[in-house]
């Protein structure tokens, strides 16, 4: 039988991009599963510290080993904004709303360099374990691809001429900053077991 990890998100697309990367290894649920409705709040000062709020919570009320993540996007230009605020920098849960914030503020902006940062905080019985992924790239001038959430859109990673939004999710999932973070995860995984 394969074992439960919980993802701590309610995101549906980051659960079907970490589900595919830990295929045959683990069943990875979400909060929706488990039955957790309660928005665990993000007040931390770092993705750190963010991720651990969430999986040390999970762990805390459900009993169950789990995992949580924190991201964003880090643009130079911006002293390193949207940062931890990246899902709300609008003020609300938006896509398009922090994707066009963060265009407005780079207009007439030469320097678009940028980095996706995640942070993943596991809590296994009574220990927390800490893996970071970073992915560089520069910001687009206008969206392009329909693929993806969030940022993708905008954000080119180095070395390519596409958007994370013009990749499919297997290309993605080789190259982006929470596949990074997971591939050293699944590695600590396969080594506890």
């Amino acid at each position: 039988m394969i074992p439960e990890l919980v993802f701590a998100t309610n995101n549906k697309y980051k659960t079907e991009e970490v589900g595919k990367l830990l295929e045959n290894q683990y069943r990875v649920l979400n909060l929706t599963d488990i039955g957790c409705l309660v928005d665990i709040p993000e007040t931390g000062d770092s993705f750190e510290e963010n991720a651990a709020l969430k999986s040390s919570y999970v762990a805390e009320h459900y009993q169950m080993d789990c995992f949580a993540d924190d991201s964003g996007l880090e643009i130079d230009a911006l002293n390193n904004e949207p940062g931890i605020f990246s899902a709300r920098y609008s003020g609300e849960r938006d896509d398009r709303k922090n994707l066009e914030l963060v265009l407005s503020k780079l207009t007439g902006v030469e320097n678009r360099k940028a980095h996706f940062k995640t942070v993943i905080s596991l809590v296994k019985g009574d220990e927390n374990f800490f893996f970071e992924g970073v992915v560089y790239g520069n910001i687009r001038e206008t969206p392009v691809g329909d693929q993806g959430f969030g940022y993708d859109p905008i954000f080119e990673p180095e070395g390519y001429d596409r958007t994370f939004a013009q990749m499919s999710m297997a290309e993605k999932n080789e190259i982006s900053h929470r596949a990074i973070a997971m591939k050293k995860l699944i590695a600590f995984l396969k080594d506890q077991a």
